[in-house]
């Protein structure tokens, strides 16, 4: 992908008395592409609270899930993307899917009006379990009791 400095992640990018200084976040696997893309749908606030956060992580479950979507088609990602070093330009850091994330997993609430797509109950329990604030646009997964902040504000 190419390197754009806009969407880079810097320290200057953190602002003294700013409410996201710990705030530690991970990433839905739209956001993260939106970030790659400095798409208008990243949201100004969700932009700096990603800039600004102390801690961002990708999940192994997003890039699963962009592996699986470009390899059948439906996701098209730039010849070549490395997305490990996409993850280290940015500073971010990769969440590994441990036993006790998959466990959580089933205990999640079947929930009628959402669609149960797994990589968003496995991004959930992560959340939940590490401590973390989801950034996502699929508001209704708080149903889950997972705190979340909005990707498109």
């Amino acid at each position: 992908m190419p390197s754009r400095p806009a969407r880079k992640r810097r320290a200057s990018a953190v602002r003294e008395g700013s409410a996201w200084r710990a705030r530690r976040l991970l990433l839905d696997t739209h956001v993260w592409l939106w970030w790659q893309l400095d798409h208008p749908r990243l949201g100004p606030s969700a932009r700096e609270a990603i800039a600004a956060a102390s801690e961002v992580r990708l999940s192994v479950a997003s890039v699963w899930e962009m592996s699986i979507k470009s390899a059948l088609g439906k996701l098209s990602l730039p010849k070549g993307a490395d997305i490990m070093r996409e993850l280290e330009l940015d500073g971010f850091l990769p969440l590994s899917i441990e036993l006790e994330h998959a466990v959580r997993v089933a205990a999640l609430p079947a929930l009628p009006a959402l669609h149960r797509d797994p990589f968003d109950r496995m991004l959930v329990a992560q959340a939940m379990l590490e401590g973390l604030t989801l950034v996502t646009a699929d508001l209704h997964l708080a149903q889950y009791g997972a705190r979340l902040l909005d990707a498109s504000a």
